[in-house]
């Protein structure tokens, strides 16, 4: 057994923002592999117990897709040792709260609760890893209710469907081509032996990190662990063999339609580097420059001074194999979508040449400092970031050193980056607009 105390050796002041304390944890592994960091704040009554799986919407069964956030709803069917319906209730009867969510790349659960119910999230969550029960009618049910969701956060929400489809794109042979949620006939085909062979292959403890933060004593919460993880046994390592992504090297011109919607919409998609790459920190910044506020160069541009556009914006989204670099606009008036793609190109073009100003880059670290303090200011979001960062960035000393990455990008990095991912030759055009009947 592995057990590691790192204790990061710095301290943040941001003047009128507060300061940002350094956060204490403790590392250490299971004989069956399972990752654990506990983490310690006893400044109030309550403890975060959580579990992130190394599974997401790019692991498939016999090419089927949506398997992950099947599982995320599935796994609160019960229990050997939980009845049917009964998840929920046990937690909220205790006092707690809990939720789940999905990414391409990993599958987070998690309780808080009042902390002398440490050892209940503990139980329930050893028991979703040792003791499910999937059986078809559980299968059943949440078949109805992931397509549910579909139709409401997807199908018929206004551009709903706009990143699934520039995804589609951008990416040509990974598994991140095909949208997280799955497509609906992956799962209507799909066999209840295909839903327990899933199982078995990626809900394992080595195949998982728990985390444990708040109101704790660490050595009673290690004993509670090993009594409650360390019977399960692990399973076979994953193996992951995911095609390569050939560059982008012209333009890919696409279109799709969308029936809720009546004002179009342009999407520029870039492929960028998975996110432990350093580029992938410096993209933050050149999207925050470009559209986080009023004050931004493309909002302040498009939708304030030329009044040309309703929305503009640049998202930096990174996973950990390939990551996504995306503007979108919508236009006002008569504006055209060419326009518009005129428009944001001639101010990544100022950014790929000219550095950005000295007060600019002062208030772009003081964004990101800002945006450190916030991500750690709960004990829930500390377990989420401990999770994080040490199964997607296998370091978990991030949580105390990533803001030392931002501080340390420079105005030069910043050009030399939207010169080197941002090129019209290496990204897709793609044109969101109203479906009509006869499209």
């Amino acid at each position: 057994m592995i057990n590691k105390l790192k204790l990061a050796a710095f301290g943040l002041f941001l003047g009128v923002t507060g300061t940002a304390q350094e956060v204490e944890f403790v590392e250490y592994t299971l004989d069956n592999g399972l990752d654990v960091i506990l983490h310690q704040d006893n400044s109030a009554p309550v403890v975060t117990t959580a579990v992130m799986y190394d599974v997401g919407g790019k692991d498939r069964i016999n090419n089927k897709t949506g398997f992950a956030h099947f599982f995320e709803h599935l796994l609160f069917e019960g229990t050997e040792n939980i009845g049917e319906g009964e998840w929920f209730k046990m937690v909220s009867s205790h006092g707690g709260t809990n939720n789940a969510n999905t990414s391409n790349d990993r599958t987070y659960y998690y309780e808080i609760f009042p902390s002398n119910n440490l050892e209940l999230g503990l139980w329930m969550e050893s028991e979703r890893m040792l003791h499910p029960v999937i059986k078809q009618s559980g299968v059943d049910t949440q078949n109805e209710v992931v397509k549910e969701e579909k139709r409401v956060s997807y199908d018929n929400r206004p551009y709903g469907n706009w990143v699934n489809e520039i995804s589609s794109h951008v990416f040509q042979a990974h598994p991140y081509k095909d949208p997280n949620i799955g497509y609906m006939d992956d799962l209507d085909a799909a066999t209840l032996d295909e839903f327990k062979e899933f199982f078995d292959i990626y809900y394992k403890p080595n195949n998982a990190t728990l985390v444990v933060a708040g109101d704790i004593d660490v050595e009673e919460t290690k004993k509670l662990i090993k009594a409650y993880f360390g019977p399960i046994p692990a399973g076979e390592e994953v193996v992951r063999n995911f095609p390569e992504e050939e560059p982008i090297s012209e333009t890919i011109e696409a279109k799709a339609y969308d029936p809720n919607i009546q004002i179009p919409a342009v999407m520029l998609g870039y492929r960028t580097p998975g996110m432990t790459e350093r580029d992938a920190f410096v993209l933050d910044m050149v999207s925050s420059v470009l559209s986080d506020g009023k004050s931004s160069r493309l909002y302040k541009k498009l939708v304030d001074d030329q009044k040309q556009a309703l929305e503009v914006g640049a998202l930096n989204i990174t996973q950990k194999d390939y990551g996504q670099y995306v503007l979108l606009a919508l236009p006002l008036g008569e504006t055209s979508l060419d326009t518009l793609v005129g428009e944001i190109d001639e101010e990544i073009v100022k950014l790929q040449t000219e550095l950005i100003s000295q007060r600019e880059y002062e208030k772009l670290q003081n964004k990101f400092e800002n945006r450190y303090v916030n991500s750690n200011s709960s004990v829930a979001g500390i377990a989420h970031s401990l999770a994080t960062y040490q199964m997607l960035y296998e370091d978990v000393d991030l949580i105390n050193e990533e803001i030392d990455i931002y501080r340390s990008i420079t105005r030069e990095e910043i050009r030399d980056v939207a010169k080197k991912y941002l090129s019209p030759n290496q990204r897709v055009e793609l044109e969101y607009l109203p479906k009509k009947d006869s499209e």
